[in-house]
Order: structure tokens, then C-alpha cells, then sequence
């Protein structure tokens, strides 16, 4: 494997521990959103979910500043068109990361009125930022995203591919934060809740069951060379999602709730990561090659080395901070 291409892996794991740490974390504030129809369960039903997100929340944002890191210092001809092309839905993620941000820290200062329109913005742009997201992986899953300049602003992910994709984050976050939502709510003996989380799980899983079925039409017609790989080398991984979605789903209707974490994540990886083998090898499907938008050698040498210290320190302190969290010892 080329020093690029373990750049790319590196990259790409980043953008995964994103997809499931950062995702449930936004399905945490989606699922928030949607409580507020569902009067006294669904305010205690916000009460677990900012219990449990209150100590870990700030942390799971470090995987997308590895991934920025990563994508301008080892693959910096693809870093420039991605932001002069798709800066408009990338702004909007981020603004809503800053809004997400104050209502989380605003709604724990305030109180009445203030406290329930923090807790609303909190809310909303939980929502915002992973469906804008999507909307930037799907843009570039269509090719939107010349590699010899900028694109279009707009055009570029007002698409039925990248809208597609966008709601399929927003599906797939929720569907995880519900999936840890369950355990956490049985760990903390609320056993209404356990039963309400669960449903929203199999709920939001028939949802995105469904969006994943019609994301195939669309991507086939809009982006083939991504589909022709998720059905031909990525294949395997593709049928170990729905067989892992297929199992959690399973439990999740039997009332189970422990061992459905890793399959509901599982699902998700793997996904994520045939997604990766469908576009291989490119960055830029099928204009900008993984070896043509790589930096100089000594970047991405800087980029493998520092990777492994992270694998030394930083990652250790993330786990013990997150079995911290699980087993309720963090306040």
C-alpha cells in the first residue's frame, strides 16, 4: 500500500469514528427534537439524552478536526476545490455545530423560557449539521466537484443525490442515538424509557431502510461508478450491513437491548467503508485520483507518524473517557 493510500485509510477512519461518535451524538439532539411532541415521557426522555450526552459531547468533535487536519496536509488538491465548490453546505454544518454548541451550554445556564428556546436550538441544528454533511458526501459521490477549480455554489448539492444522502445522515444518526439511548436508559433502571428509545429505534430504522432502498435508484442514475462498486467489490460489505441491520432490527422488536450497540454500529461501518472501496481509487469520483491529490511525501510521512502517536495516547484517553460515560461515573 502507497503512502497515499494509507493516508486515504487514516482519513477515512477519522471520517468513521465521526460517523458513529459524532453521529449519535447528533442523533442525541434529533431524536430531542422530535420529543417535544410526546409531553411527560418526552421530557424525561430529554433529560437522559442530555445526562447522557453531557460528559462526552465537547469530545467527539475531535474526529472532525483530525479529518480537516488530515484532507488539507496530505490531500491538499482536494482540500481547495472541496471548499471553493461546496462552502455554502459546509458553512451551514458549522453554524450549525456553533448553535448546537450555545443551546447545549445555554440550556444548562438558563432557566424557563430561555432554557426551553436553548434547548430548541439545540435541537434544530443537531438536525442541520449532519443533513448538510451528507449533503456535501453526496456531491462529491456525483461528481459536483471538478478537480481542476471551483464548481458550482449551488447546483453543486441541490441535487436529488446529495439531498438524498443528507437525509440519510440525519436518519442514520438518530437510528444509532436511539440504539444507545435504549442501553443507556436499562443501565439507569428507566425502564419507560427503554421502551420509548426502542421505538423510536425501529422507527427511524424502517425510515432509513426505506431511503437506502431509493438511494440506489437514484445513485445508479446519478453517480454509476460509485453504484457498480457498492455492488461489485464492496458487495460483501454491503450485504454485511443488512445483515447486521437485519439482526439489530430483530432484537430491537424482541425488546432486546444489550449487544445491539455494535450491531446497529456495525451496520453503519460498514457502509461507510464499502463506500470507500466502491470509489477506490479516487477522491473525487472520477476526476481526482487518491495518488493525484496526495501532498508531498514528507507531509504525508508527518501525517502516518503522528497518526500512530495518536493511536498511543489520544485514542486510549477517548475510550477510558467513554467507559467512564457508560457506566455512569461521570457527572
Amino acid at each position: 500500500m502507497s503512502k497515499p493510500e494509507v493516508a486515504a485509510a487514516i482519513l477515512w477512519l477519522g471520517a468513521t469514528l465521526y460517523a458513529v461518535f459524532g453521529g449519535a451524538d447528533f442523533g442525541a439532539g434529533i431524536l430531542s427534537l422530535f420529543s417535544r411532541r410526546d409531553a411527560e415521557v418526552g421530557a424525561r426522555a430529554r433529560r437522559r439524552i442530555q445526562h447522557s450526552l453531557g460528559p462526552v459531547w465537547e469530545a467527539n468533535h475531535v474526529w472532525l478536526i483530525f479529518c480537516l487536519v488530515v484532507l488539507w496536509t496530505a490531500f491538499p488538491k482536494a482540500f481547495g476545490p472541496l471548499m471553493e465548490t461546496l462552502y455554502v453546505p459546509l458553512t451551514l454544518a458549522l453554524i450549525g455545530i456553533i448553535l448546537r454548541g450555545s443551546g447545549f451550554a445555554f440550556g444548562h445556564t438558563f432557566s424557563g423560557a430561555g432554557r426551553e428556546r436553548a434547548e430548541e436550538v439545540f435541537a434544530a441544528s443537531s438536525l442541520m449539521t449532519p443533513f448538510f454533511m451528507g449533503c456535501v458526501v453526496g456531491a462529491i459521490a456525483d461528481g459536483a466537484v471538478p478537480a481542476s477549480g471551483p464548481g458550482e455554489p449551488f447546483s453543486s448539492w441541490l441535487a436529488p443525490l446529495p439531498l438524498l444522502v443528507g437525509a440519510l445522515f440525519v436518519t442514520s444518526s438518530a437510528y444509532i442515538a436511539a440504539v444507545f439511548l435504549t442501553d443507556d436508559a436499562g443501565r439507569a433502571g428507566e425502564t419507560e424509557l427503554v421502551d420509548y428509545f426502542r421505538r423510536k429505534a425501529i422507527g427511524v430504522a424502517i425510515v432509513a431502510g426505506a431511503l437506502a432502498l431509493v438511494g440506489l435508484v437514484v445513485l445508479r442514475a446519478e453517480a454509476r461508478f460509485v453504484f457498480d462498486g457498492l455492488v461489485g467489490e464492496a458487495l460483501p460489505l454491503m450485504i454485511a450491513s443488512l445483515l447486521l441491520g437485519g439482526l439489530a432490527l430483530v432484537g430491537l422488536l424482541r425488546g432486546a437491548r444489550r449487544g445491539l450497540r455494535p450491531l446497529a454500529v456495525g451496520a453503519v461501518v460498514a457502509v461507510i467503508w464499502g463506500w470507500a472501496i466502491a470509489q477506490h481509487p479516487y477522491l473525487f469520483p472520477t476526476s481526482l485520483t487518491i495518488d493525484a491529490g496526495a501532498g508531498a511525501g514528507a507531509a504525508l510521512s508527518a501525517v502516518i507518524i503522528v497518526f500512530g502517536a495518536a493511536l498511543l495516547t489520544v485514542i486510549p484517553s477517548l475510550a477510558f473517557l467513554y467507559w467512564l460515560s457508560q457506566r455512569q461515573l461521570l457527572e
